[in-house]
C-alpha cells in the first residue's frame, strides 16, 4: 500500500480511505476524480478540503437525485471529486461509504426525515456544562444518539471555573457517572486550561464531534484546543448563567496537535433514528435488569416477575431513569415503524422510476414519444 499523503492524513485520510477509493474508481470509473473531505454544509454545495486546499463544491444531479434519505455528502464525509483549482470550486460525484454516522431524526419542519450531524467520527464529545444545564433525561437522549452512532461517546462537562469548588465538581461527576452508565466522563475549563490535554489527546490521529444543548460551551472548548478563534463565542446570560446560541453550522476544523473536530449547533429536538444498540448501549444497566425479567417479552408495567419494576420499587433503580428509559423505548419503537414505511414509499419511488425508463425505451423502438 503506497504511502498517505500528508495533506490528506491531517483531515483522517488513511490506508482504509485510500482501498474505499480504489474500490469506488473501479465500479465507477471517473475522469480526473480525487478524494476530498466536507468540512461545511451549505443549501445545495459544501465546502470540502482536498490535497490542494479548499474548494466549493456542488453536488452532481445523478449523486442529488439518487441518494436516499441521509445518503447526502454531510460534515465529515469523505467524497469523490472533480477538482477545479482555477476556479476554486468541484463537483461531488460520490460519497464513500461512511464508518460511522451521527444521525437524528430531524425536527417536525425539516423537508427529510433523517439529518446526518456528522459521519466518519471515532468518537462523540457530549459535553453539558456545571452550571444549571445539567440535565439527566437530556444527558441520556444524547448518549443513546451517540452509542447509536457506532463512535464512542465520552461526557464532557464543561465550565468546571464556574463551581464554587472541587466538591461540586466532584458532586456532578456522580450525577453524571449514574446516567452514563460506563461512559468516561471528562471535567474541563477551556478558561483555565484544566482536562484539556485529555480531550486533546482522545482528538490525535482522529475525528471527534461535539454536540450539547445551546451554550454549553461547544465553541469556546474548540478554540481552546485549536489555540485560535476559529468560531464565535458569546457570554452566558446573566439572570439565569446559561450560555447563548453562537454555532449555526457545522464545521471540520483541523487540530495543531491532530486530529479533526466536528462542531454542531445546539439542537432543539434530538430524535432517535438507528437500531435499537444505541438505547441498549446508553441504558445498559436497565437492560441488564430487564434480562431478569420472568417473560421474554415483557412491557414492565404490570407484569409478574418483572425484575425492572422490581428493581424500582426497592430502590435499585432510579424511578426517573426508569422514566427516561420508557419514554425513549416508546420513541424509538414509533421511528421504527416510521422506517418501514420510509422504506416502502422509496421502494415505490424506485420501481416507478424504473418503470417509467423502461416505457421511455421502448417507446423509443417503437418510434413515438415517450410518456
Amino acid at each position: 500500500m503506497s504511502a498517505v499523503p500528508a495533506a490528506l492524513a491531517c483531515l483522517g485520510w488513511d490506508e482504509g480511505w485510500a482501498a474505499a477509493f480504489a474500490r469506488l474508481r473501479t465500479e465507477r470509473p471517473g475522469d480526473g476524480w480525487v478524494p476530498a473531505r466536507v468540512t461545511i454544509e451549505h443549501r445545495g454545495a459544501c465546502e470540502v478540503a482536498w490535497g490542494g486546499g479548499s474548494l466549493l463544491a456542488t453536488l452532481t444531479g445523478r449523486l442529488r437525485h439518487g441518494a436516499g434519505p441521509g445518503d447526502l455528502p454531510a460534515v465529515g464525509d469523505w467524497v469523490a471529486i472533480a477538482a477545479r483549482p482555477a476556479e476554486r470550486t468541484a463537483s461531488i460525484h460520490a460519497v464513500l461509504p461512511r464508518r460511522t454516522a451521527l444521525v437524528r431524526r430531524a425536527a417536525h419542519d425539516h423537508a427529510i426525515p433523517v439529518q446526518v450531524l456528522a459521519a466518519n467520527v471515532d468518537v462523540v464529545l457530549v459535553a453539558t456544562s456545571l452550571n444549571r444545564d445539567l440535565n439527566a433525561r437530556r444527558l441520556e437522549r444524547y448518549l443513546a444518539v451517540a452509542w447509536e452512532s457506532g463512535a464512542r461517546p465520552v461526557v464532557v462537562l464543561t465550565k468546571t471555573d464556574l463551581a464554587r469548588g472541587p466538591v461540586e465538581i466532584a458532586i456532578a461527576e456522580v450525577a453524571v457517572a449514574e446516567v452514563a452508565a460506563g461512559v468516561p466522563v471528562l471535567a474541563v475549563s477551556a478558561w483555565t486550561g484544566d482536562g484539556l490535554d485529555a480531550v486533546a489527546g482522545l482528538a490525535r490521529d482522529g475525528t471527534i464531534a461535539v454536540v450539547g444543548s445551546s451554550g454549553v460551551g461547544k465553541s469556546t472548548l474548540i478554540n481552546a484546543l485549536a489555540g485560535e478563534q476559529l468560531l464565535a463565542t458569546r457570554e452566558i446570560r446573566q439572570d439565569d448563567a446559561r450560555g447563548r446560541h453562537a454555532t449555526t453550522r457545522r464545521q471540520l476544523v483541523v487540530l495543531p496537535g491532530g486530529g479533526c473536530l466536528v462542531d454542531t449547533p445546539g439542537l432543539r429536538e434530538l430524535g432517535l433514528w438507528g437500531d435499537e444498540a444505541g438505547l441498549t448501549a446508553a441504558f445498559a444497566d436497565v437492560e441488564g435488569l430487564a434480562e431478569g425479567c420472568r417473560f421474554s417479552d415483557c412491557a414492565h408495567e404490570r407484569e409478574p416477575g418483572c425484575a425492572v419494576v422490581a428493581a424500582v420499587a426497592n430502590g435499585e433503580l432510579a424511578a426517573d431513569r426508569f422514566t427516561g428509559w420508557q419514554k425513549l423505548r416508546r420513541e424509538e419503537r414509533h421511528v421504527l415503524l416510521e422506517q418501514d414505511a420510509l422504506a416502502r414509499r422509496e421502494e415505490r419511488r424506485r420501481w416507478t422510476v424504473i418503470g417509467r425508463a423502461g416505457a421511455a425505451r421502448a417507446a423509443l423502438k417503437r418510434g413515438e414519444r415517450a410518456p
